[in-house]
């Protein structure tokens, strides 16, 4: 446990902010802090990594870019411990999100978090207390916020001219499962038991012998990373809030399993989810792996139908009329615009000198944190899940 004796400097617009990353994996969100090094005025002081190996690209890649090797470190707590560390960037396995996150803020550490932010409520809320007791500038990865549409979609659904909202689908289909397919050169790489801190990745989970195929294979086991409901629907639901204004979901229900890739990972190959929000429409997301055809964005309003092209970031977003019977409806075709945004990354270190509240802050992680966590609950279960805003609580009915 970490107490913070302050809430960190107070950044002047020339100051250089120092940042460490902790986990250099697949995500790699160093190559993200390199991008925009010179903007926002950052040195990368350290980077941690519980594999050895990664640890050694990662800090190439930064005196590479940089032209200062960064300290190499394994466990996230000694990073904590770093005085001039402003900031943190976090993408270490799912498990490990929610306890980093906490502590980090009790350092008094501002963060980039992965999502999602937690796996279970518990962790969730005890994540989110911690960023608001030590007012930490958080900023969760759900970066479809910052893709070129999204504001221009926000503003037309918002400002009601696509009509009331009845529903929005999503269906993210694949032939493999990303599991399998995420980082395919490194999946042959078989880590050695002296290159790695098998202990540290594990963190709270039950200790066990060294496994290398979990190690490097944990998107695919449910005591480290749900599946895709929790993995790839927590952008679609993210964006779901952002461009309509809603929060968090009123009930969920979920059906899923492994259908084609029976293997000894654990998480499903296919899912469905539906929700039901306060604001009275409905989300449906849907995920299988074995075959990728069917895949597509879509909100549903009485004057037309919006169309985000599968939330492609490069591909211009269309409104249109159809579906709707109505006199006032939506006349023709046309794209949204895509309007200059300042990249994820960017956003949250401006930010920190800021003080402003970034565009996917930690209130934006909770509500997809709970929409996530009810799926995968309803999934478990097999019971529909409801949510008590008062009590901040899950449970079936």
């Amino acid at each position: 446990m970490f107490t913070a004796a302050a809430y960190g400097r107070v950044l002047g617009a020339n100051d250089r902010i120092v940042v460490a990353n902790i986990g250099c994996g697949r995500r790699n969100l160093l190559r993200e802090l390199i991008a925009v090094k010179d903007q926002a005025n950052i040195e990368i002081r350290a980077v941690c990594d519980t594999w050895r190996q990664r640890r050694e690209k990662a800090a190439a890649q930064v005196k590479e870019h940089m032209g200062r090797e960064p300290l190499q470190i394994v466990r996230f707590e000694d990073v904590l411990t770093m005085p001039e560390v402003d900031a943190v960037v976090i993408g270490t396995p799912d498990h490990l999100h929610a306890r980093m996150l906490a502590e980090a803020a009790r350092a008094g550490k501002d963060a980039y978090i992965e999502k999602p932010v937690a796996m279970n409520m518990a962790e969730l809320i005890e994540a989110v207390e911690a960023v608001r007791q030590r007012r930490r500038i958080v900023q969760v990865g759900t970066q479809m916020r910052s893709y070129p549409q999204a504001a221009a979609a926000r503003n037309f659904v918002t400002s009601g001219k696509l009509g009331k909202i009845l529903k929005v689908e999503q269906a993210r289909n694949g032939y493999e499962p990303y599991w399998q397919s995420y980082g395919r050169e490194e999946w042959k790489e078989v880590p050695a038991r002296e290159d790695v801190d098998w202990e540290a990745f594990l963190g709270e989970r039950p200790k066990r012998p060294f496994d290398p195929n979990l190690y490097t294979g944990w998107y695919g086991y449910r005591e480290f990373s749900r599946g895709p409901h929790t993995n790839l629907a927590v952008h679609f639901f993210d964006i779901v809030h952002y461009i309509t204004g809603a929060t968090i979901p009123r009930r969920v229900v979920a059906l899923g399993g492994t259908y084609r890739w029976k293997s000894s990972f654990t998480a499903p190959d296919s899912v469905e989810v539906a929700l039901e929000y306060p604001e009275d429409f409905m989300v449906r997301y849907c995920t299988i792996f074995g075959n990728s055809a069917g895949r597509f964005a879509k909100w549903f309003g009485t004057l037309g139908t919006l169309d985000a092209k599968n939330l492609s970031p490069r591909e211009a977003w269309t409104v249109s009329g159809e579906g709707s019977g109505e006199e006032a409806r939506i006349r023709g075709e046309f794209a949204l615009p895509m309007e200059e945004r300042v990249p994820h990354m960017l956003d949250w270190l401006q930010c920190l000198r800021t003080r402003n509240e970034p565009v996917a802050p930690i209130e934006a992680g909770y509500a997809h944190g709970v929409a996530v966590i009810m799926a995968d609950e309803a999934l478990v279960s097999g019971r529909r899940q409801r949510y008590d805003a008062g009590r901040r609580r899950i449970y079936a009915g």
